[in-house]
């Protein structure tokens, strides 16, 4: 599932909490003006160390002053499957990967690697005529479109026992479909009023303090001597204040944002009879095609893609917007999701594509409850594997136990052995209290491996801007991060030393937190296997013991 699902969610969601407020959990767009170094750093409150800092960083900031000050580095080639990457925004020109062996603009394959001027990436949602995919089905649709016709109006005991198996499956889709589209028809009627009140509501206080933007410095000195009308927007000021929000103007873009994209699913997401995939011109039911798609590796809408990449490795060195976790990384765009279910094929290509362009490491913030094709996955994972490459997913966004419920690409192979180059993460918030695992997290004590930053997170944004999302999406990148400090720092490291050097050095908590989705109070630690959350300086420390040479 790509970002919007999330954004729809989360920005909807809370929206009744308080008057013209809605869920932090969105895009939150930083002011328009320079973010200094100093502003950036209290916002990134996931570089912080829990014991000195008192919020629950992984102790990135510690780590460099304390235990790599001074010491080399080794560049390390990271591949982000996503949705796109802004390639000119000033925090990650410097740090995007660079194919040595193609000439850009030149319409010729230099490298031979099947890919004309795949310089920066490869993008498997777009055509040879330079059209890309933004919009797409979820998988559901997908299926339900396929199956419906074969199955609908039949009954079970009347099919013979090969279909069976198939039959179940169409009706465990329809019932997934048919839920979805009434929560999102739901959604649309019930926060379209929301969203129609709260703006006219933001007009009235515009209006009588004779202003056009309600911004946080209007908010706190408001020009007017109205006790009433000081009140209220001594009201929104503080409520405002934690959202990372510049105004409540852009709140409201952003709700009218979320009920766009909630049409934008009912109309196309869950259309049956939308299929943008002539656009790129492959076949879609043959997994083992490879060489379709085209450069453009920003695509339509970069948003979550940057916001992943500059977490993973914002320019450290330009004194200027946020720092990556990593040092000496470089960052190779792969764009396989879309605002939609990601596909198979495009997933399976996208990891052998990183793979044989010298990724080390593969962040892969998406997915998904249905894996038509999940052996191609999988053969992709496993070659990936032979060539030493370690993958970190995100776990997802539904609050669900996925030791009941995978989600693909699981952390399991079909035959249920252990994918042993695959970190599965949870996302975690900035307080050890009971709100420590964020509310939309996925978790599993089998299925789930470590948990890691993941709500309200600053990072990059398309058009040089920087701002706050939260989700799954944005914990694996935190390990990822990691992943890439680790590997350039201790180059010798191999994928299996890095994965059991980060689980191994993950802060266990037991803190009674609220389990996801619900108030029941669980123990931290039972959400995933390794109980805890990643933590930087305590991975170094477990590295140079590993190795001693590097100390």
């Amino acid at each position: 599932m790509s970002f919007p699902s999330l954004l729809r969610r989360s920005v909807l969601g809370l929206a009744l909490s308080f008057p013209l407020l809605a869920s932090a959990q969105s895009v939150a767009p930083a002011p328009p003006e320079t973010v200094t170094p100093d502003a950036a750093a209290l916002r990134q409150w996931y570089l912080l160390d829990p014991t000195a800092d008192r919020v629950m960083g992984v102790s990135v900031n510690r780590a460099y002053q304390e235990l790599l000050a001074g010491k080399p580095t080794t560049p390390v080639v990271v591949a982000v499957i996503d949705a796109g990457i802004d390639t000119a925004h000033a925090d990650l020109r410097r740090i995007l990967w660079r194919n040595a062996r193609e000439i850009a603009g030149n319409g010729l394959d230099d490298d031979n690697d099947g890919y004309v001027d795949d310089v920066h990436g490869w993008n498997y949602l777009g055509g040879a005529d330079g059209r890309n995919i933004n919009l797409e089905t979820l998988e559901d649709t997908r299926l339900l479109a396929q199956l419906q016709p074969k199955y609908l109006g039949k009954s079970r005991a009347a099919l013979p026992a090969a279909q069976r198996p198939e039959y179940d499956l169409y009706l465990k889709v329809k019932k997934s479909y048919d839920a979805k589209v009434k929560e999102n028809t739901d959604r649309l009627k019930q926060y379209g009023q929301v969203y129609a009140d709260n703006a006219q509501v933001a007009d009235l206080v515009r209006l009588n303090l004779g202003v056009e933007r309600l911004d946080t410095a209007t908010l706190r000195n408001p020009p007017t001597s109205d006790p009433k009308m000081r009140q209220l927007t001594g009201q929104l000021y503080q409520m405002l204040l934690p959202t990372g929000f510049a105004s409540l103007d852009d709140i409201l873009a952003e709700m009218k944002n979320g009920l766009k994209e909630t049409q934008d699913q009912l109309d196309y997401g869950l259309n049956l009879k939308f299929n943008p995939r002539p656009i790129v011109g492959d076949d879609p039911a043959n997994a083992g095609q490879r060489n379709y798609g085209n450069p453009d590796v920003a695509g339509p809408d970069p948003l979550h893609g940057t916001h992943v990449a500059g977490i993973i490795g914002a320019d450290r060195t330009n004194a200027a917007g946020i720092l990556g976790i990593a040092p000496d990384v470089r960052i190779m765009a792969v764009r396989a999701v879309p605002d939609g279910d990601e596909r198979d094929k495009d997933v399976a290509n996208a990891i052998r594509f990183a793979a044989d362009h010298g990724a080390s490491i593969i962040n892969m913030s998406f997915g998904k409850y249905y894996s038509p094709q999940r052996p191609a996955v999988e053969e992709a994972i496993r070659y990936a594997d032979s060539k030493g490459v370690l993958l970190i997913h995100s776990a997802g966004n539904e609050n669900n136990d996925l030791d009941k419920t995978l989600q693909y690409p699981a952390p399991v192979f079909s035959n249920g052995q252990r994918i042993p180059n695959l970190i599965t993460v949870g996302a975690s918030s900035r307080d050890n209290d009971a709100g420590l695992a964020a509310e939309f997290s996925n978790f599993g004590k089998t299925q789930v491996d470590v948990f890691a930053p993941g709500n309200q997170i600053y990072s990059t944004l398309p058009g040089g801007r920087y701002g706050n999302l939260s989700g799954t999406s944005m914990a694996a990148p935190v390990v990822t991060g990691i992943a890439a400090t680790l590997k350039s720092y201790f180059p010798q490291l191999t994928a299996a030393d890095l994965k059991r050097i980060i689980l191994a050095s993950a802060q266990p908590l037991h803190t009674k937190v609220r389990q996801p989705g619900g108030t029941k109070l669980v123990d931290f630690a039972d959400l995933s296997n390794t109980g805890g959350i990643v933590n930087l300086y305590r991975a170094v420390q477990l590295a140079q013991q590993s190795t001693p040479a590097v100390k």
